[in-house]
């Protein structure tokens, strides 16, 4: 199961120092957080990193879990669309591999309209985080993960209403 920030809020920093053979992808899936809040804690522009170079990671700790009868979110009507991990090689734009978490609940957005990491509910589809990005999902599109292309193909492109909880 995806635990890109559920149930969890941050709340201390703690200092990491890079190793021989680590990644930004080994590092972000042993906190529990995603490349890209790696990088963006640590002002990084690029995915490159430096043994003996200390990293910034803010610690998690338990939280309430998001429920849909929460009243923290935001409504929007998109198009959603489906796709596989096949299609953009299995490694999302946070760095998440779908191919080892075939079900993972994860969608693509743009991210001026959904910031990534955000809980999002889809109708049909369940809470998911969004962790990834797409050439063609610009504005109100989303893009669902399915692991199955059959299934991916059966979802379609429909019109529906999320939650973007905060």
């Amino acid at each position: 199961m995806l635990s890109i920030g559920t149930g969890h809020a941050f709340a201390a920093t703690t200092t990491y120092t890079v190793k021989p053979g680590d990644s930004l992808y080994k590092i972000a899936g042993k906190y529990h957080v995603t490349v890209a809040q790696l990088k963006s804690w640590n002002h990084l522009r690029s995915n490159m990193i430096r043994v003996k170079q200390k990293l910034k990671i803010q610690t998690k700790t338990p939280a309430k879990k998001v429920s849909s009868s929460s009243s923290s979110y935001r409504t929007i009507t998109v198009k959603a669309t489906a796709y596989t991990a096949g299609s953009g090689g299995g490694i999302t734009a946070t760095g998440f591999n779908l191919k080892r978490h075939p079900s993972a609940k994860v969608i693509a957005v743009d991210p001026k309209v959904i910031r990534l990491g955000s809980k999002v509910y889809v109708p049909g589809y369940g809470m998911a985080v969004a962790s990834d990005t797409g050439g063609a999902i610009k504005g109100k599109k989303i893009d669902v993960f399915i692991s199955s292309k059959k299934k991916a193909l059966q979802w379609g492109r429909k019109t529906v209403t999320i939650k973007v909880y905060k």
